[in-house]
């Protein structure tokens, strides 16, 4: 079988936010497999072909019009500030009519406000989806219908993904790479760019605080510490942070957008995907590794968190990763 690369295409609507908009090009354009040949094939797409304007003030001209989306197999828009979805709850006919020509299957993605794009397009009408965390609000009053969690940094349903604001999309990005080709892709691709290949919590960490906590209160220590012991419990971590149980779970919530127990959880979850990706490991074995002490709690938690079950995830991963 042939080597194909999935195609991916980035919509840019006026005006666009370039930060967002380079994102994808970057990411996925470092994706490639022991040959060396590129996973993604990425070309920005406008709605005539022409440049763009950025709300920074500069264009970006990018390679092909929205005929472009027909072949496509991921469509991303970037963030924007189009009137119509951002203020007025409302879609462009071009650009409507545009998103209809998607194919069935290809999935949609959105980085930061796209998000009101989709959103208004009703793409997004019942299902979850974030964004950045200053215009969460401003979404929620103008598309009642999406179930919005401005806390994550990004959220997956499948066919459907947004992201919170600006590098918000590299984890996104990051994230797709990782579902597609395996943790050993997704990794290279983030020592690539040196971005960190997963980010712990969600938007709350980001959120403007008028008074920051000191030093001295903050859980970071606690939770370095538990990234080394993953059998640790929630009680253990908070003597480590010398507060009390309750300080330490509304501190720890302040700086990860995540309670203590959710986020020692996902670690292990983590933990465990990585080593039934990258070892032999037997499932007893990789439990105990991975903090959850029997296999029957990891099948539990996997199955909870990704949907598979051990065996499964090991043979999906095994096989994607290059």
């Amino acid at each position: 079988m042939g080597h194909r690369p999935h195609r991916v295409v980035v919509l840019l609507l006026e005006p666009s936010i370039g930060y967002d908009a380079v994102i994808p090009v970057q990411l996925f354009g470092e994706a490639v497999d022991d040959r060396g040949r590129g996973l993604y094939d990425v070309t920005m797409a406008s709605l005539d072909g022409g440049p763009v304007r950025t709300s920074s003030g500069y264009s970006i001209t990018p390679q092909d019009d929205v005929s472009a989306l027909a072949a496509a197999d991921t469509v991303i828009i970037p963030g924007t500030q189009l009137p119509g979805p951002r203020s007025e709850g409302a879609i462009p006919p071009d650009v409507s009519a545009a998103l209809a020509s998607v194919r069935h299957g290809a999935r949609l993605v959105s980085i930061c406000t796209g998000a009101f794009v989709l959103a208004a397009d009703g793409r997004l009408d019942g299902r979850p989806a974030t964004t950045h965390w200053q215009h969460a609000d401003a979404l929620a009053a103008l598309y009642p219908d999406v179930d919005l969690d401005p806390d994550v940094l990004f959220t997956d349903d499948g066919d459907v993904l947004t992201s919170a604001g600006l590098s918000a999309g590299v984890d996104l990005c990051l994230h797709l790479i990782r579902r597609d080709h395996g943790t050993e892709v997704a990794n290279h691709v983030a020592r690539y760019c040196v971005v960190p290949p997963w980010r712990d919590g969600g938007q709350a960490q980001y959120i403007e605080r008028h008074v920051p906590p000191r030093s001295d209160e903050s859980t970071a220590a606690a939770r370095d510490w538990a990234l080394r012991h993953l059998e640790a419990d929630v009680p253990t971590l908070a003597r480590r942070a010398g507060m009390s149980l309750r300080t330490f779970a509304r501190r720890f919530r302040e700086e990860t957008g995540q309670s203590p127990g959710a986020w020692l959880i996902q670690q292990r979850v983590r933990h465990a995907q990585h080593l039934l990706e990258a070892t032999d490991l037997a499932v007893d074995d990789v439990a105990e590794r991975a903090g959850m002490g029997t296999a029957a709690s990891l099948r539990a938690h996997l199955r909870t968190h990704v949907g598979v079950s051990p065996a499964a995830y090991r043979r999906t991963f095994r096989g994607a990763a290059v």
